[in-house]
């Protein structure tokens, strides 16, 4: 029996497909989740979503959000969701150096502050996962 993974943002629903299994970063670390999981509600992470269906990987930057799993559907509500072959690496890593010199610059309100760490990160994170992707490609398995 497959597992119905829905994964929505504020803005789109990102992806909806039957998949074989889920691999999620959750607040403390990463979760697996396959067909017939315990049901659950968690907090997200930042970090690498990854589905695994018919031998094939793909992946997702995630930032944040909560993770609601059932026996046969798991719903993945992030703040953002970027697919990994969406990414334009050019753009991430302009966005990088703007939080960079956003956080240099020594001028700072505390949600100015905040918010610059947070851009950092967000960027980095889809730095890491574009650059994952087209350094071993789409993820072919047995």
């Amino acid at each position: 029996m497959p597992l119905h993974l829905e994964i929505v943002t504020p803005e789109r629903l990102a992806y909806e497909d039957d998949v074989d299994m889920v691999l999620v970063p959750g607040i403390e670390g990463e979760l697996g989740i396959l067909p017939h999981h315990t049901p659950l509600v968690s907090l997200l992470g930042v970090g690498e979503l990854k589905i695994r269906k018919g031998g094939t990987e793909e992946s997702f930057a995630i930032v944040g959000g909560f993770l609601q799993v059932r026996p046969d559907k798991v719903v993945v509500m992030a703040e953002t969701a970027d697919l990994a072959s969406e990414i334009d690496l050019e753009r991430a890593q302009e966005a990088r150096r703007e939080a960079e010199r956003a956080l240099e610059s020594g001028y700072h309100e505390g949600a100015d502050l905040a918010s610059a760490r947070a851009a950092l990160q967000h960027a980095l994170l889809r730095i890491r996962v574009a650059e994952r992707r087209h350094r071993e490609g789409p993820r072919r398995g047995g």
